[in-house]
């Protein structure tokens, strides 16, 4: 049987064509805004020609998307939604859909499950709410998450370690750097209420009402928000809707992991 010898460093077996389409990858991950085809040959020291046949065939599996008038090609969340099929989603999802029912189904209202990609929100399931009418975000919405509620809610509990790479991750979004210290007080503010209530950045009439999910190791993998749709002739149930929320998001956190640690013992996260 033949081996094949290479040189120190080198990997064993390469694949020319696949290293290149996942450079491309990597490369519109980062970029703060869609890139034109000179742009991506430029950022991978790459020649126009070397990248067309890639970004043709990454186009046609929807892996990307190029927008007819600038010709600058962007990431499509095809990516995100395979990973939702992985193991540890799948075990998010099964624990969460039966808890957003009855949240749905107690509060009139419709929650939403929310998690940190890349430093952008994601709306990854949503069950609509209400008698007559319902507010329900599209799947796959999202935010940069140091500037969002649910993404506020997430970051506050994590270990300062991991933390500081998902705001690293929301940087590369933002317009502006993050002011680490003031966003970092507030943090520890949702971290000692254990939860976050407030009227909506982004809606007239709405309040945001949002809780962790709390994985095994003790960090939130996800949050559920709840746009609470302020009514006229409607009494406002602010404080039930927050109770059954966090008493679901509980159920969510026992679900996933046999130990679940008090919010307390976070205090020496920040």
């Amino acid at each position: 049987m033949s081996t094949l010898e290479n040189e120190p460093g080198k990997p064993a077996y390469s694949a020319p064509a696949l290293t290149k389409g996942l450079e491309v990858l990597e490369l519109l991950a980062e970029a703060r805004n869609p890139l034109t085809m000179k742009e991506i040959a430029d950022g991978l020291g790459r020649s126009k020609s070397e990248i067309f046949r890639m970004l043709v065939a990454l186009q046609d599996r929807a892996y990307i998307d190029r927008d007819p008038e600038t010709d600058a090609y962007r990431l499509t969340d095809r990516l995100f939604k395979l990973g939702l099929h992985t193991p540890s989603a799948q075990d998010l999802m099964t624990a969460a859909m039966p808890e957003l029912s009855t949240i749905a189904y107690e509060c009139r209202q419709s929650p939403h499950l929310v998690v940190i990609n890349h430093g952008l929100t994601v709306v990854t399931a949503a069950v609509p709410g209400g008698d007559d009418m319902s507010f329900t975000l599209r799947l796959g919405y999202g935010r940069v998450a140091s500037d969002s509620t649910s993404g506020q809610v997430m970051l506050a509990f994590q270990t300062p370690e991991i933390a500081a790479r998902m705001m690293d991750a929301c940087d590369a979004h933002a317009a502006s750097p993050i002011d680490r210290v003031a966003l970092g007080t507030y943090l520890s503010t949702i971290r000692a209420r254990g939860y976050e209530l407030h009227d909506s950045r982004d809606f007239v009439g709405i309040t945001d009402i949002c809780c962790p999910v709390m994985g095994a190791d003790g960090n939130a993998v996800a949050a559920v928000i709840i746009a609470y749709v302020n009514r006229h002739r409607h009494e406002n149930r602010h404080a039930h809707t927050l109770t059954v929320l966090q008493a679901a998001c509980n159920r969510m956190s026992a679900k996933l992991s046999n130990r679940i640690r008090p919010m307390q013992d976070l205090e020496h996260f920040w």
